[in-house]
């Protein structure tokens, strides 16, 4: 079984157009899909905070995503829903995530997360990526090279293909 981080590189609205600019990358976004196709993520401007929802994408907007899937146990699975459990409803951490892009070390404001910085606890805690420490920002384009390591991003029709192979 996998969990899919899914980094978002379409156009967006005006806040994905500052993140690329700022940390220079095509990534503005990062969500994690979990096996049952629910997405954990929390976006700048929504009230909700830390959230899980259901994940789909059209056709259209496939070309918008890149996919990079990690293979987890249940175990591991059950301390990322554990995670999510602790963390659902915490806010956006505007603070941090400015700062930790303008001083040269990791902002953290209790009880806030940005997605990308979720995402690396998240995995952090399953031992899935290891390096959290020698980053002083948590960028969608910093996760996606601390996970592409090993792994090429795939399209989402191939993640599903992917995923009826496993059953």
């Amino acid at each position: 079984m996998n969990v899919c981080v899914a980094l978002y590189k379409g156009t967006g609205a005006w806040h994905n157009a500052v993140v690329r600019r700022r940390t220079r990358s095509i990534y503005s976004h990062a969500e994690l899909i979990l096996p049952d196709n629910t997405a954990i993520t929390i976006y700048p401007f929504d009230l909700d905070g830390v959230k899980r929802t259901e994940f789909s994408l059209t056709a259209e907007e496939e070309d918008e995503w890149d996919f990079v899937c990690i293979p987890v146990t249940p175990l591991q699975l059950t301390a990322i829903e554990r995670f999510y459990k602790q963390t659902a409803g915490q806010g956006y951490d505007w603070i941090g995530m400015i700062a930790s892009q303008l001083l040269p070390f990791h902002i953290k404001r209790e009880k806030r997360w940005y997605c990308s910085e979720w995402i690396a606890y998240a995995l952090r805690l399953i031992c899935a990526i290891d390096t959290l420490y020698m980053h002083c920002d948590m960028s969608p384009e910093v996760l996606y090279q601390l996970i592409s390591e090993h792994r090429e991003p795939i399209k989402y029709s191939e993640r599903l293909c992917n995923k009826e192979d496993e059953d």
